[in-house]
């Protein structure tokens, strides 16, 4: 059937525009004008972003899987506060690799798409790290701290850290262009500092507790793994390795984007395991020792996440829309890429 299908050619590095360049990858770009038909038809190819898109798209069923698995097995869910927080949690974990799956498809459209198309990506992974806050806070937070200040305030301040990585990141594609450098170093901060905020019960559990009050439960050493793979996707994102080291030979399988989005997932579903063990485990304690979990600070709490990001999406989208187009190839560029 596939062999029916007419797949576009791929192109160098010098036959594209700058703004579609990835660094240390020489070869297996797409047409940077493709229809959406093309976009699609391309994942049945070997490109440089083929496995960009499977390795976010296929667990994103997974994930799927496991929500409905909750909303339809568990009794009573929406009448079940203490279920709310791993249903915000996972949402959150359908959503991120779906909307990564669609921008790496459809990122070659033009300039403008592969902007907006990342947009929808950062804004997505500011939900799954309030979605990761809001289930800390519900199942994970160490004995010593539940009902502390600190707690009090934690879902609050997550919720504007949203509101920094998700603005952060998309100013950062404007700084693109001029200042690579700088666009990436604000990129990694956008998401970095969220999640090390997130994860402050967890190092304080895992790390630094001694005594009473640290929770040393089955779920420690699930979270271990989950930080581990964490930081290993943080420095494949941020080294670029294993392509920079032998530019053009990882171009198709095996570069630090491919790597990064298979540590993240495995990150996540340790991350998920762990997550359902305390839940289970503490759930006699928590219900009488930690505060109440009502909508305002689980299922609310995501909504006005959303409500918020998408504005701020909408706020880079509209300068992109009304400014004179940029995202013309070279007179080289151009012809090079004719089909």
């Amino acid at each position: 059937m596939f062999s029916l299908i007419k797949l576009r050619r791929v192109f160098t590095v010098h036959q594209v525009p700058k703004a579609f360049h990835e660094d240390s990858i020489i070869s297996g770009y797409r047409h940077p004008r493709s229809s959406a038909t093309d976009c699609v038809l391309s994942l049945f190819q070997l490109t440089n972003e083929t496995l960009n898109v499977w390795t976010h798209f296929l667990p994103t069923w997974y994930f799927l899987w496991k929500l409905m698995t909750v909303l339809l097995m568990e009794e009573d869910v929406w009448y079940n506060e203490y279920t709310w927080p791993l249903l915000v949690f996972l949402f959150s974990c359908c959503v991120y690799p779906l909307a990564s799956s669609c921008a790496h498809t459809f990122s070659t459209m033009s300039t403008c798409s592969r902007h907006i198309c990342y947009f929808f990506d950062y804004g997505a992974l500011s939900l799954y790290s309030l979605g990761s806050a809001i289930s800390y806070s519900a199942y994970a937070f160490p004995d010593s701290w539940v009902n502390s200040t600190f707690h009090s305030y934690y879902i609050p301040v997550a919720l504007l850290n949203t509101i920094f990585s998700t603005s952060m990141a998309c100013y950062s594609r404007f700084s693109e262009k001029p200042r690579p450098r700088l666009s990436k170093v604000f990129r990694i901060l956008a998401f970095a500092y969220p999640y090390l905020f997130d994860n402050i019960p967890l190092f304080y559990r895992l790390f630094l507790c001694v005594g009473e009050g640290c929770t040393d439960n089955e779920a420690n050493s699930i979270h271990v793994p989950h930080i581990l793979f964490a930081f290993l996707t943080a420095f494949l994102f941020a080294t670029h390795l294993p392509e920079r080291l032998a530019p053009g030979r990882f171009d198709y399988i095996g570069h630090s984007h491919q790597l990064f989005h298979i540590c993240g997932i495995i990150g996540t579903l340790f991350q998920m395991k762990a997550l359902e063990t305390d839940m289970v485990l503490r759930k006699a304690q928590l219900l009488v020792t930690a505060p109440p979990i009502t909508f305002n600070n689980s299922i609310g709490t995501a909504l006005v996440c959303v409500c918020i990001s998408l504005g701020i999406i909408c706020l880079h989208i509209l300068p992109l829309l009304y400014s004179q187009p940029d995202t013309q190839p070279t007179k080289n560029e151009g012809k090079k890429c004719k089909h």
